[in-house]
């Protein structure tokens, strides 16, 4: 297999990764004069923050992706690559990937990042993340199946081990979760399950550190530990979990909730890239780079988004936030600097333009901060309606998102609350089975500089 991609006398961009900053740069290098490249494992572009709602039965997955091949049809001087990124080798200008290796004058990583479970090897087997559209479907399935398990389950304390369902992570995902099953727990249940009391439904929100949303202010923290008190959810804070035995969520403390439903998501970790030098990881599992946004040491090799930490931004100097604005801003500014950097100009350095922080809780409730301005409850809750109605891609997943919206406030009535299993063709097994023992870069690994260090997943141990 290869990329399939000619040269021309156009310089090569590859954009590896089309999150929010990769599909900026990829939109903003148009008809720029570059051959663009743009890789990512999906062929899809999915928006993180209704992944929550997916994970519920509230949204349709579809409603929150939109393909890669649909956004840049007809688009000029442009290919998309279904692949991973395995390895760069800086010094041929070239990468590895699952699909083949490939040239490039410039390249951009912008991966993002992957749930953090912070070493524990064992609650990575057991938990259930949250960071992608396929994880939410696997934990939308196990939630549903787990509901249905409960009403015929003989076993007292397995069914409560079912009905309970235990949140880790008190971020922005984990309190909008933890919302939405407050309201499916009020709404959903005694109407789809009338013959199981909906109170023996209980769920646990559980924060290592003193408050939610540490992102954001104490205002807006106790604001939103306020609304889901209200709504029923079971807050811990400053409650670190160690281990996941027995259907049993164990803490630092010697308690113990039984569950048979653990979520999360209490933390990412940048995207790793198998030969990377770890002197160039940063705080998070981050590339570091410079006020360009290219990677230390490297002319031609740039790093936007989550996957990156820039500390030269004078008003962020532990980095910036992991927030789609930081990721879509560095990939309006790179556009412009490597056109510039054609030209023969001078690059700008990035300076983060804050335009706020906003997380909703459920039904009329949320917080939202913009600069000076702080609010919350009917008002915040409309205002993140807004925002992210209109920052995702297409028109008709705008129409089909606010109707869900709509007819969810007035109804709570959905019919997405079906467990399906996707099942892979057997052809598709095999191709998977070919791709995990090829295509590792074994055959430039000697030479590279970029790592000094034996790695496990180039040579295709992992």
């Amino acid at each position: 297999m290869s990329l399939n991609i000619a040269k021309t006398d156009k310089k090569r961009v590859v954009i590896v990764g089309g999150g929010f900053g990769g599909l900026k740069l990829a939109n903003k290098l148009k008809k720029s004069g570059f051959q663009v490249v743009l890789i990512d494992k999906n062929n899809y572009h999915q928006f993180p923050p209704l992944i929550y709602q997916v994970a519920s039965a509230g949204m349709e997955p579809t409603s929150i992706s939109f393909p890669f091949r649909k956004i840049f049809q007809h688009r000029k001087d442009f290919y998309f690559r279904m692949a991973e990124l395995r390895a760069i080798y800086p010094e041929r200008n070239m990468i590895q990937t699952s699909i083949g290796k490939a040239e490039y004058d410039y390249l951009v990583l912008s991966a993002g990042t992957t749930t953090n479970f912070f070493g524990n090897k064992h609650i990575e087997e057991e938990a259930m993340p949250m960071k992608n559209v396929s994880e939410a479907m696997g934990l939308r399935n196990a939630l549903l199946a787990n509901l249905e398990r409960a009403i015929t389950c003989s076993n007292k304390q397995e069914q409560q081990e079912l009905l309970n369902v235990v949140v880790v992570g008190g971020g922005a995902t984990g309190v909008e979760i933890a919302g939405v099953l407050s309201e499916m727990k009020k709404f959903v249940l005694p109407n789809d399950y009338p013959d199981m009391p909906s109170s023996l439904m209980h769920i646990y929100l559980i924060e290592a550190g003193p408050r939610l949303l540490a992102g954001m202010s104490e205002d807006s923290s106790a604001h939103a530990e306020q609304f889901l008190r209200e709504m029923g959810v079971n807050i811990f804070l400053n409650k670190r979990v160690v281990d996941y035995r027995d259907h049993k969520v164990m803490l630092e403390d010697g308690s113990e909730i039984a569950t048979r439903t653990f979520i999360w998501v209490s933390g990412v970790t940048g995207v790793p890239i198998g030969n990377m030098n770890s002197s160039l990881i940063g705080r998070g599992g981050r590339i570091k780079v410079d006020a360009f946004n290219r990677v230390e040491g490297m002319e031609n090799v740039f790093a936007i988004g989550d996957q990156c930490v820039q500390i030269a931004d004078k008003n962020y100097p532990n980095g910036h936030p992991q927030l789609a604005q930081v990721a879509i801003q560095q990939g309006e500014l790179l556009a412009k600097n490597l056109i510039r950097l054609e030209k023969g100009k001078d690059m700008k350095p990035f300076h983060y333009r804050n335009l706020g922080a906003m997380a909703t809780v459920g039904r009329n409730r949320a917080v939202a901060e913009f600069k000076k301005v702080k609010m919350q409850g009917w008002f915040a809750w409309v205002m993140w309606l807004v925002v992210h109605l209109r920052s995702i891609l297409g028109v008709r997943n705008k129409v089909v998102v606010l109707l869900n919206w709509v007819w969810n406030y007035f109804t709570y009535d959905q019919s997405m609350r079906m467990i399906v299993y996707a099942r892979k063709a057997k052809e598709i097994r095999d191709r998977e089975t070919v791709e995990a023992t090829t295509h590792w870069g074994d055959d430039l690994y000697p030479i590279s500089e970029v790592s000094k260090e034996p790695s496990t997943k180039l040579s295709g141990k992992e």
